[in-house]
């Protein structure tokens, strides 16, 4: 018989409570209570971090709605069309919640507002049209669309709370799992090298940083030993890359050079991924190729 836990099994792990999900132990919090206050927040929230996590430019204010689709629909150009697309995406969102904070407001004066309601439908439709935009929405390194973050107010409005947060805890474990994929291409790859193998004890600590990041809101009180954990062993493999020697050996200087580019990669693709607690399979395949063709490169000739 199988020892691995079952999806959603509690344990408390080093003084924390954690759910397991897809191979991973996550630290738990409380699923909160299914009122529309509580979606307001998880809204807000949410809708605050997709536009931290996502392109610069695209958080058009929701009473510009009207403007931002005249300008996505006279667009011809397809390059421009796909910026018009996703700040019309971002008016989407924002017009969504200033309504729904609309509802909010009227429940708390005591009027009710059922899900048939114009204001309610109307609510959901423009969700559902900025989801459908948010494949022209890119995360804010350029790499890749970031849909799966995109997509998290829209489930907060239309799904169950419990619901919303299996999804959560799925995406923060399979988020884990590209870390540590990301990671251990690192460590084979620089394993043997004599410049480069001294960075794998950074690169480890920095991947096990990251990975109790990626699991801590920041309403928690352990953020203030998380965070700057995270922090300090990011920096500890920017100053091992000042450390390097500049040698007047081209050869070896350009594998040093690529080397750092590398490493600085891969610690960027570590940060994007605990920062918005989804996979980023596109950028993270990429890097593995490029680790892949160093690696090739240069293990003939050491």
């Amino acid at each position: 018989m199988s020892n691995i836990p079952e999806n959603g099994t509690h344990q408390i792990i080093a003084d924390k409570e954690c759910i397991f999900y897809d191979g991973y132990w996550i630290r738990y919090y409380p699923t909160p209570e299914n009122t529309l206050a509580n979606r307001k927040k998880l809204i807000d929230d949410l809708t605050r971090r997709a536009f931290h996590h996502t392109e610069s430019g695209i958080n058009t204010p929701g009473e510009r709605l009207e403007e931002a689709r005249e300008a996505y629909e006279q667009e011809h150009d397809l390059a421009k069309k796909r910026v018009n697309g996703a700040m019309l995406a971002g008016a989407l969102f924002n017009r969504a919640s200033d309504i729904f904070n609309a509802i909010v407001d009227l429940e708390a004066k005591g009027v009710k507002v059922n899900h048939d309601n114009e204001l309610m439908v109307r609510c959901g439709d423009y969700f559902k049209e900025a989801l459908e935009l948010g494949k022209l929405v890119k995360h804010y390194s350029g790499h890749e669309g970031i849909d799966e973050l995109w997509g998290e107010p829209f489930k907060a409005f239309s799904h169950p709370l419990e619901q919303l947060f299996e999804s959560r805890y799925r995406k923060i474990a399979q988020s884990m799992n590209d870390i540590d994929r990301v990671t251990h291409q690192i460590v084979l790859t620089f394993t043997g090298d004599e410049y480069f193998e001294p960075a794998i004890p950074f690169v480890l600590n920095y991947s096990r940083a990251a990975k109790q990041q990626i699991e801590v809101i920041k309403q928690d009180k352990a953020l203030f030993t998380v965070w700057p954990d995270f922090v300090s062993s990011r920096e500890r493999i920017e100053q091992f890359n000042d450390t390097l020697p500049i040698t007047t050996d081209r050869e070896k200087q350009r594998h040093i050079d690529q080397g750092v580019k590398l490493i600085t990669a891969g610690t960027q693709l570590i940060t994007y991924l605990s920062g918005a607690r989804v996979p980023m399979p596109k950028s993270t395949s990429e890097f593995l190729e490029q680790c892949q063709y160093y690696h090739e490169s240069w293990s003939v000739k050491r």
